[in-house]
């Protein structure tokens, strides 16, 4: 491909060179670069791209985006100039790989909490329904049966562009993907095209990057400006900014709920640990599903494929076949009588949801257990709140570590301790050794008790002082058992 087709519709402020030049791939990463290659220097919030133009180019880089010229361009190279590198990534990496998303179905899925547990049961769905489907989530990417490891929620835009490309290549007719609020920021999904938007929820997280909740709400509200009118954006009408996130889209706004009217409504006939019966839409349905905060997330789910063209009871019966996404309110019983709970929830609010629902099966037949912690190196303010919500709805908690990441795990245990009086702390136990704590969680629990592991869900490390130990919440809580 020539320079000047990756560079289409980007606004050029000054090019030393040819743009004619044959361009064999792209990269951010100097290290990345083989001869004949683009390399954009982005300036990033650890390190700044144009000191890495020299060692582009003595790896072959045929052709430098910058935002600042080198006082000495090299000849051999073409040279051009732009206005912040960085957001315009995705828009060469999207011309680069020849559109791909415009060839596929591409489903973005944003908000809080949800989101894997939708895009993913999505993927499985359209499966399940005859058609080849591919996945970019938290735990995994998949191209229809392949699996690709994933370390991001949403990607970088040239890894995305070419997993896409991959997909179109494989023949896949759906893409379902978990769009985070770092990714619209920076403009990593910057040129694709969207057949429609799914809103979840919104809640407290990530501030630690967006600093104030209402930059947290633009970011996911810009995915949905960003819809055409040929899209659909389906939002949660039981959230109080599921409004809010639609109001300036050009695409086709549809809702869905529990708690009101909506144009995709649900409600709880009966729950179990098994799973549910629900009634949507007018026609009862058995799920494998656990939780008022699932029965959002299978509405989205039925919302989005019967807007995709799917037939309603083909798609209820496909989703009653179905199990829970890994790490997600997976329920383990034990031989002995109790149930552990392994789920995800990382923040107040998806702790909330997840002891709601426990407490919705239990009705006061037995006591909860909670076992959590938090995140380092992330939105500290969520800490304490996180301690409040877990004393709030189990009958003994037991504080520990998550991800500690370069933070001392005792400080965030100490941070999250502090959002308790001297009564809560009473029911709380401190243990650092996270491995420790899930014993201990489970040497406490009788017949009908329930012990929630919340946090990491199907994460199978734990990672401290920059390095990812092996560690899953599953295996531990199953060793336990024998």
């Amino acid at each position: 491909m020539k320079l000047s087709q990756v560079l289409d519709g980007l606004r050029l402020l000054e090019v030393k060179g040819d743009l004619d030049v044959d361009i064999a791939g792209i990269a951010i990463d100097s290290r990345q670069v083989k001869p004949g290659y683009l390399f954009i220097a982005v300036k990033g919030t650890q390190t700044d791209g144009h000191r890495f133009i020299p060692t582009a180019l003595a790896n072959g880089a045929s052709a430098i985006v910058c935002e600042e010229m080198p006082a000495e361009a090299s000849a051999d190279a073409t040279f051009v100039r732009v206005e912040q590198s960085g957001l315009l990534v995705g828009q060469m990496a999207t011309n680069f790989y020849d559109h791909p998303s415009e060839k596929l179905r591409l489903v973005g899925v944003t908000g809080t909490n949800g989101k894997t547990t939708i895009a993913t049961t999505l993927y499985h769905l359209f499966m399940r329904l005859g058609y080849k489907a591919g996945l970019l989530s938290t735990v995994c990417n998949y191209i229809g049966n392949e699996a690709i490891p994933t370390e991001h929620t949403t990607p970088d835009p040239i890894t995305l562009n070419q997993l896409l490309a991959s997909m179109v290549d494989a023949g896949c007719d759906y893409v379902f993907m978990e769009v985070s609020s770092h990714s619209v920021t920076q403009q990593r999904i910057g040129g694709l095209h969207f057949a429609g938007g799914v809103f979840t929820n919104l809640t407290r997280d990530h501030l630690d990057y967006h600093k104030t909740f209402e930059n947290y709400l633009r970011a996911k509200q810009q995915f949905f400006d960003s819809l055409p009118k040929t899209s659909f954006a389906l939002t949660n009408a039981d959230d109080r900014n599921g409004m809010v996130m639609v109001q300036n889209t050009q695409a086709m706004v549809r809702t869905y709920s529990v708690q009101q009217v909506a144009d995709f409504k649900a409600r709880i006939l009966e729950c179990h640990f098994e799973g549910m019966y629900l009634d949507i839409n007018g026609q009862e349905v058995g799920v494998q599903f656990i939780g008022k905060f699932n029965v959002s997330n299978l509405l989205a789910v039925y919302g989005t494929a019967v807007l995709l063209g799917e037939k309603p009871m083909e798609v209820l019966v496909a989703l009653s076949e179905m199990k829970p996404v890994s790490g997600r309110f997976e329920a383990l019983r034990s031989p002995s009588g109790y149930t552990a709970i392994v789920d995800y929830a990382h923040t107040p609010d998806a702790l909330e949801n997840v002891l709601r629902a426990i407490h919705g099966v239990l009705e006061g037949k037995g006591r909860v257990i909670t076992v959590c912690g938090a995140g380092g190196n992330r939105d500290k303010g969520k800490r304490p709140l996180m301690a409040q919500e877990a004393v709030k709805q189990s009958d003994r908690v037991i504080i520990t570590s998550d991800n500690p990441r370069f933070e001392e795990p005792q400080a965030i245990i100490d941070d999250m301790l502090a959002g308790l009086d001297e009564e809560q702390r009473r029911m709380v136990l401190s243990i650092v050794d996270r491995r420790e704590a899930i014993r201990t969680a489970c040497m406490m629990a009788e017949k009908g008790d329930v012990i929630l592991i919340a946090g990491k869900g199907h994460e199978d490390y734990q990672e401290v002082q920059g390095v990812k130990h092996h560690f899953d919440d599953k295996e531990e809580v199953q060793k336990m058992f024998a």
